[in-house]
């Protein structure tokens, strides 16, 4: 929870801005990242699955053959006392000396009703650090037991059929959530929902290949009815619109897995730093009078009302003669062209006396910090005044007044970083802005949350090009194309094989009768 500032306006804001630790970038993923594909049929394995640190109840767990061996040897259970899924309260001993190390629950999961698919135990110990340390040195004594590789058991779930790719990547972003709306997006493809879209898609491949290879191995016997290609068409252009539609979530998904980029850009001594340093309750940039203050990217991320940003100050822009400030400046640009989002801040005294000609000279100074793509983007700025204590009351009304009636300027907030006056509203509106170009992880389609899964979509549509391309002048490119299709859509889940083809051949199809 943020601490109280001057005039309480915090107290409304609340809801809508936390600070959190918010990862600015994750790369990979350590569920199943670089493990050797032999060290999943490797022994029994053992580990720490609680996380470390002093706590009240740490949790060890072992899966593999000799995790009813363990509750033998270090708690004493005989099979007859190993009743699957019931915590049972034990002295845990060191196998060799059988001096007592801890007092704790033990339970057992027989394969393959556990989340490896494996015989599997739990210790549920006292969290000290000594004790955790005693318990997993006991463990290693074992015979055939060893410490598990990094995201080994999640590696073994995946290959005893428990997890897919898209669920083994749900788990691994669950774990790293920060926030509300990335814990959401998560949580809903651990549960199976975009693994369960993807397989859709891989099941109607599946049948459009099976299809065309049995029209060219058996339609000269005429075995194979007739109107099959015609319904492995209409199957494969109904495929490739609803992939394209996917696609075409620009980037939401992706976007909440890893923050928004929020970039606060604008001239010299616009208030860009106070902003961030308002926004974070903390002084993460410096700020001073002089102009030019900030010659360097200064990144915080921030939990948005659940949706995670990072937010960048930059270089206020100006021409200038000064090497390490020309440096700046041309970061900052480089980090405008990369945002997501752009509070363009103004200094409220800087604009014209006349109010009436304040919106023409807002579009020349959006023109000179926005990249040309991005002018006609509305939704991906927000226009900043700032230094509002600074103007007249009378002033300031008439400046509302004209930007109301303006057209074609993005959404603008009046603020003071010195009052905190009109901070409530900004939030507000930057939390509806984050909001929508993140879209809602719970309505809709599942989204995109991996490069990879994008790249591998990509790929299949244009391997269903060429099913188009060549279907009515050579029918075994045009089952080529089906089949790279089908291998890129299996390289999302983890799974394709032809003998499903096979199946679905005979299945479909009384060949031979």
């Amino acid at each position: 929870m943020l601490p109280s500032i001057s005039a309480g306006i915090w107290r409304g804001a609340q809801h809508i801005l936390r600070t959190s630790r918010v990862a600015p970038r994750r790369t990979g993923l350590c569920t199943c990242a670089g493990i050797p594909g032999e060290l999943c049929d490797a022994g029994t394995i053992f580990a720490l699955s609680s996380g470390h640190g002093r706590c009240g109840v740490a949790v060890v767990r072992v899966s593999g053959p000799a995790s009813t061996t363990a509750l033998r040897c270090m708690a004493g259970l005989t099979h007859s006392l190993l009743t699957p899924r019931t915590a049972l309260l034990r002295s845990i001993t060191d196998p060799q000396s059988k001096e007592v190390l801890d007092r704790g629950l033990v339970l057992w999961f027989p394969g393959p009703h556990s989340f490896t698919g494996e015989d599997s135990a739990e210790f549920h110990i006292h969290g000290g650090p000594a004790v955790i340390t005693a318990v997993l040195q006991a463990l290693g004594s074992l015979p055939g037991m060893r410490p598990a590789e990094a995201g080994e058991f999640t590696r073994r779930a995946f290959h005893a059929g428990k997890l897919g790719l898209t669920e083994v990547e749900g788990l691994g972003d669950l774990i790293h959530a920060e926030t509300e709306a990335q814990r959401r997006q998560a949580l809903r493809q651990m549960c199976g929902d975009l693994g369960r879209l993807y397989q859709d898609w891989t099941s109607r491949l599946k049948r459009c290949l099976a299809h065309v290879e049995a029209f060219i191995d058996f339609s000269e016997d005429e075995l194979i009815e007739d109107g099959v290609l015609n319904q492995v068409d209409t199957s494969v252009c109904d495929l490739q619109a609803e992939m394209e539609r996917h696609l075409k979530d620009e980037r939401r998904g992706e976007r909440l897995r890893s923050g928004v980029q929020v970039v606060i850009a604008g001239a010299t001594n616009a208030g860009k730093s106070s902003l961030l340093n308002t926004l974070c309750q903390r002084p993460a940039a410096i700020v001073s009078p002089i102009a030019g203050t900030t010659r360097d990217v200064v990144e915080t991320a921030l939990d948005i009302g659940g949706f995670p940003a990072v937010l960048s100050d930059t270089a206020g822009l100006r021409d200038s003669p000064d090497l390490v400030e020309r440096e700046g400046v041309r970061r900052a640009r480089e980090r405008v062209e990369q945002a997501d989002l752009t509070l363009v801040v103004v200094d409220c005294a800087q604009l014209p006396s006349d109010a009436q000609q304040a919106p023409a000279f807002l579009q020349g100074h959006l023109s000179s910090i926005l990249p040309t793509q991005e002018r006609s983007q509305t939704e991906r700025c927000l226009l900043v005044l700032n230094k509002t204590d600074l103007v007249s009351e009378e002033w300031r009304q008439q400046l509302e007044t004209e930007l109301r009636r303006s057209s074609g300027l993005p959404p603008v907030c009046l603020i003071s970083c010195q009052t905190n006056e009109g901070l409530q509203d900004f939030l507000a509106a930057l939390h509806s802005s984050i909001k929508a170009l993140c879209g809602d992880p719970l309505s809709g389609a599942p989204s995109l949350t991996q490069a990879r899964h994008r790249a591998h979509l990509q790929q299949c549509v244009a391997a269903l090009s060429q099913y188009h391309r060549y279907r009515d002048t050579d029918l075994a490119l045009a089952a080529e194309g089906v089949r790279l299709a089908l291998t890129s859509l299996g390289r999302i889940t983890g799974r394709v094989g032809a003998e499903e083809i096979l199946d679905i051949i005979f299945k479909d199809f009384c060949i031979g009768k």
